[in-house]
């Protein structure tokens, strides 16, 4: 295996690059720049994503593999008399999730203003439901770094509605092997991956198959993965996250498994191969269902595609808001992605 310390490290460098859904150009940029010392193909699609292909044994067969560089965010959806911003969503989150986190307003000129997102009742001494109010779009604003008291002064600095709105990652590496941040929905996938192509390409062993891999950059908003897949591709593996909380199987140690979304079960005999590959080399594994969770396997699925799929991807607890993994859970990802990518086709089991 690569040394995981890597890995580690390029997850933290990967989520500190804002990348909200429709404004990933900076991290497909960057992810690029990591693979050009690489001998395989790589091509922007026309929705922005990176598409990497790496030549196999057998081209009459291909699989396909994605993990997604977009995140949550938002934009700006009103400028208020007061020189606060109203947002609107990007990606399926809730609003207490991000309730006093440090954001940062791009503008299309190129400037980056930093603020906060608060509850318009924020102060105690000042709103007596400061604690019962709701946290929606009519109460959560961004309180600029900047000395606005009007919309005429946020608009001179640049900043108007559709401008991109990015949380700031507060990532952090621990002693005990941890990892905290924003983003490691799917920042952890996409090391993952690179990490997986760079040792493909430093031991020169080739791919029993074909093997597309891509860097989705629409997956928070349902379809970044659903198109790009050559008419050869047979399997498709999504490498995402393992959703932890009551009732979940996943852990922050172990490669999570999927049997089940809300798209549906995944392929059984997919799924099946998965477990038996970790079963084989001894990798930390657990198979979980997630009943809200959607990935860009089963957006592939929806748009009609005749594939096998699956999905495996490190457990991650508190997804969707200030997430943590181990990295004994990227380990066994990685490991388990690596095995798969030499192993037969599921079917060929």
């Amino acid at each position: 295996m690569e040394d995981i310390n890597e890995t580690m490290k390029l997850i933290q460098e990967l989520v500190s690059i804002p990348s909200p859904t429709g404004y990933t150009e900076n991290i497909i940029r960057y992810v690029e720049s990591l693979l050009k010392d690489t001998t395989f193909e790589t091509k922007k699609t026309r929705k922005g994503g990176l598409l990497v292909t790496v030549p196999g044994k057998d081209s009459s067969k291909h699989r396909f593999v994605t993990a997604h560089v977009d995140t949550l965010g938002a934009m700006v959806k009103e400028i208020k008399k007061d020189g606060r911003l109203k947002l609107t969503m990007i990606g399926g989150f809730r609003w207490n999730s991000v309730e006093g986190e440090y954001c940062c307003i791009h503008t299309d000129s190129g400037s980056v203003y930093t603020g906060t997102i608060l509850m318009h009742q924020q102060s105690v001494h000042v709103y007596k439901e400061a604690g019962e109010a709701k946290r929606n779009d009519e109460n959560i604003e961004v309180r600029i770094d900047e000395e606005v008291k009007s919309a005429n002064d946020v608009q001179s600095l640049g900043i108007q509605v559709g401008d991109f709105v990015s949380f700031d990652p507060r990532v952090e590496m621990t002693a005990s092997g941890f990892i905290k941040s924003r983003h490691l929905d799917d920042k952890a996938g996409a090391a993952i991956l690179i990490q997986t192509l760079k040792r493909i390409q430093k031991e020169e062993r080739i791919l029993p198959y074909t093997t597309h891999f891509l860097f989705s950059n629409n997956e928070e908003i349902g379809y970044g993965g659903n198109s790009n897949i050559s008419e050869e591709t047979e399997e498709y593996l999504a490498v995402d996250m393992g959703a932890i909380g009551d009732g979940q199987s996943s852990d922050e140690y172990s490669v999570s498994i999927c049997a089940k979304d809300s798209s549906g079960p995944y392929h059984y005999g997919l799924r099946k191969h998965l477990v038996q590959l970790a079963k084989e080399h001894q990798i930390q594994y657990k198979v979980d269902i997630y009943p809200f969770y959607g990935s860009d396997a089963s957006a592939a699925m929806r748009a009609g595609r005749d594939l096998i799929h699956g999905l495996i991807g490190p457990g991650i607890d508190s997804s969707h808001a200030f997430e943590r993994t181990h990295q004994k859970a990227i380990e066994n990802t990685e490991k388990l992605l690596y095995v798969y990518l030499y192993s037969p086709m599921a079917e060929e089991v």
